[in-house]
């Protein structure tokens, strides 16, 4: 994935409220991914996770380590 691709997405998300709010709601990177892909962004969880700690278009990625990131998974 080009870098330009995430810059573009994020850009579209500064520009969208109800999109931030959204991605408040995403638990994690691949949730954020479809999101991005609904909108016809080829964007990975993976991607994402490339840009963490760095910021554009005013949005800084941040990823939070906590536990049960995986609901389910160890039932």
């Amino acid at each position: 994935m080009p870098q330009s691709e995430l810059l573009r997405f994020l850009a579209h998300v500064r520009a969208d409220q109800a999109l931030q709010q959204r991605l408040n709601d995403a638990l994690t990177a691949d949730e954020v991914s479809l999101l991005a892909q609904e909108l016809g962004y080829r964007l990975s969880g993976s991607d994402i996770l490339r840009f963490n700690g760095q910021s554009a278009s005013g949005i800084r990625i941040t990823r939070i380590d906590h536990p049960g990131e995986y609901p389910g998974r160890y039932y």
